[in-house]
């Protein structure tokens, strides 16, 4: 058997390793490209990250689960539309929507692939009533994974840009894995991301360390590095929410976006921009690289907020202040909140620390 090592497969740690790269002089016919040859692949990035910490690498082997799974829906993504996978596929799950027929496929991808990597004894979905609990004791691990396989999937048929979030617990000491292990603070999260299936498929990933993002590169099918230690802007020029409810809202919500769009001509200060995708993955991927404020309160409508704490709420609000910035549901810390279901539901406003600071402060003021 004949062993190949490509030029950008070193090993995680070989810190030594400079690609070559020809001057204008060597460079002609038959001379390698100028391109970098150094790619870091997301398995080598945390596989390197791990052994700086000192992990035993079940957390990468379960990120390797994940990724997985990324793929194999940001294809069935590509070919909805010709395999015939757009539509409804006639069942509503347990928050009372339609399922599409890629949620389905999502669904059961992500928890085929993590069952079997061995490394998590709990599941939540949003799909499923009731956690998955792994019975099989070859298959248990130590870890808990809360996930949304695909988020904004009202927007399939109009091909905007949908996702996966997904959230990472351990286990508590001494538990074999059980529900409670999830109705947890989103500050106990060891790990939280969100793979973006649009132009590009994106996954943007921290382990609690900064938050990095990676592009999947169609031809290689590795996520390469590509967006390395994201950091959100102190203060933004966008907020993020559906000004359709507007006539539902609190008057500190109402407060704020009034501030926002009509700012004080003696401030000298600029309106914000309002801009809106439907899509929670797509709305704070644009957060966290240009800064601002996304927004979905709870209203007179949906008394609780819409969004769902453990599988939305947390992992977003991981990122959010993993990458620099504020997570909040308007009077307390995000990350904080204490669930009672695995389905609960919350207000969320998460982006430029700043401009969190100054919702909370309408709260105290106007609530």
């Amino acid at each position: 058997v004949t062993s190949i090592r490509l030029a950008g497969a070193v090993r995680p740690d070989a810190t030594h390793f400079r690609p070559f790269c020809p001057t204008e002089e060597q460079s002609g016919p038959g001379t390698m490209s100028t391109e970098n040859v150094d790619l870091v692949t997301l398995t080598r990035h945390l596989l390197a990250s791990e052994k700086k910490c000192g992990g035993s690498g079940d957390l990468t082997l379960l990120l390797a689960s994940i990724q997985l799974g990324c793929k194999f829906v940001a294809m069935s993504v590509r070919k909805a539309g010709i395999a015939k996978l757009t539509g409804l596929a006639g069942a509503v799950n347990v928050q009372g929507e339609e399922v599409k027929k890629l949620d389905l496929i999502a669904n059961e991808v992500f928890i085929n692939a993590l069952v079997s990597s061995g490394k998590c004894s709990v599941l939540v979905s949003e799909e499923l009533d009731n956690a998955v609990i792994v019975q099989d004791e070859k298959l248990k691990g130590p870890y808990v994974v809360v996930f949304d396989p695909l988020d904004g999937s009202s927007n399939i048929d109009a091909g905007v840009s949908i996702g996966t979030i997904f959230g990472i617990y351990k286990l508590r000491d001494g538990s074999k894995g059980s529900v409670e292990d999830a109705l947890r603070p989103g500050s106990q999260m060891v790990a939280a991301g969100y793979a973006m299936y649009g132009s590009s498929t994106q996954l943007v990933l921290s382990h609690g360390h900064g938050v990095d993002g990676y592009t999947l590169d169609p031809a290689l099918g590795e996520f390469i590095l590509t967006h390395e230690q994201i950091r959100i802007p102190e203060r933004g020029k966008i907020y993020s929410v559906n000004e359709g409810n507007s006539v539902y809202w609190d008057k500190p919500t109402s407060a704020f976006v009034a501030a926002k769009k009509n700012p004080p001509q003696e401030s000298g200060a600029k309106p914000y921009s309002l801009r809106y995708i439907g899509s929670m993955v797509a709305d704070v991927h644009r957060t966290l690289l240009y800064g601002g404020l996304f927004m979905y309160p709870a209203d007179s409508k949906s008394k609780n907020g819409k969004l769902r704490v453990l599988y939305e709420c947390f992992p977003m609000g991981f990122l959010c202040e993993q990458a620099g910035g504020r997570a909040s549901t308007g009077t307390l810390p995000m990350l904080d909140l204490d669930p009672q279901d695995i389905h609960q539901r919350s207000p969320i406003f998460l982006g430029s620390k700043l401009d969190v600071e100054d919702l909370e402060k309408l709260y105290k003021e106007l609530a």
